[in-house]
């Protein structure tokens, strides 16, 4: 019997295919362009991006249409669902939460649309824990709290090579961005109240990882915890950074480890690494 609760969210996310297929999921994409074509987010590679970035080909993004969002929940409607939580990136950082408000209000049945102040898998886990509790039963309402109660519990601490993505896409402002370039410091960052901010400056980039792995470390505490670690174009440390938090964390969940998509990618840039911490 199918979930009587369909949850949706948005290509940010950054889930993958296996889970998006076994638990009532849809995933709506966000649209990147590069050098004047447009895909959907996912129907290109974050390589591809983070290549366009380096010479300087553009590259912007763009929130779904609503009526993406529209025509989405009236086919949940239709494959039997009876209500709909929609959750999605930060509505500081996308005008996605907000098309997904406006396709609501068209959908044949009812929607409870969720900012989560967040994205990447501060989104995905938020999405997951949604999506596993309609799929064992819950009501609008247990599916929602399952949500924000992952919401609450999410940190997110990055570094980037570079502040000048963030800067160039209106992700960040120009003083913040002199927060990275004054004596080449490298910049830790984490999302606060739905924004982007500034958190340490470190000299070095070697440094800066290290401090990200110890923040996460202190945020993690004793008990059981789920963690991401995401790239753009940097596997090799971020398997290194995984590695090391498994290490110093074992009594985490398996650590996820994924490359950003598309569209995150090209407001961070090549170089990008990410913890997601979430104690349960």
């Amino acid at each position: 019997m199918s979930a009587r609760v369909h949850v949706v969210t948005d290509s940010t996310a950054g889930l993958s295919a296996h889970e998006v297929l076994r638990l009532p999921l849809t995933v709506v994409p966000l649209q990147v362009v590069i050098g004047g074509i447009s895909y959907d987010d996912g129907a290109t590679s974050a390589d591809a991006v983070a290549e366009a970035l380096k010479t300087f080909t553009p590259v912007s993004t763009s929130r779904p249409a609503p009526q993406s969002f529209a025509d989405t929940y009236a086919a949940c409607a239709a494959d039997g669902a009876e209500a709909i939580v929609s959750i999605h990136l930060s509505g500081d950082m996308s005008g996605t939460f907000e098309a997904a408000m406006i396709g609501a209000k068209e959908s044949p049945i009812p929607v409870r649309v969720v900012d989560s102040r967040s994205l990447g898998m501060g989104l995905g886990f938020p999405v997951l824990a949604a999506a596993a509790a309609a799929a064992a039963g819950a009501d609008q309402a247990g599916v929602e709290a399952a949500a924000r109660a992952r919401m609450s519990a999410v940190s997110s601490y990055f570094y980037v090579d570079t502040l000048e993505y963030l800067r160039r896409g209106g992700r960040i402002g120009a003083a913040q961005a002199l927060f990275g370039t004054a004596l080449a410091v490298k910049p830790l960052l984490t999302i606060s109240g739905g924004r982007i901010v500034p958190l340490e400056k470190v000299r070095t980039s070697s440094r800066a990882i290290a401090r990200l792995a110890d923040i996460a470390v202190q945020r993690a505490g004793d008990g059981p915890v789920q963690l991401a670690v995401h790239h753009l174009a940097n596997l090799d440390k971020a398997q290194t950074l995984a590695d090391g938090l498994a290490d110093r964390l074992p009594q985490a969940d398996e650590i996820v480890l994924r490359e950003v998509g598309a569209v995150i990618g090209a407001h961070v840039g090549p170089g990008l690494l990410a913890v997601v911490v979430a104690p349960h």
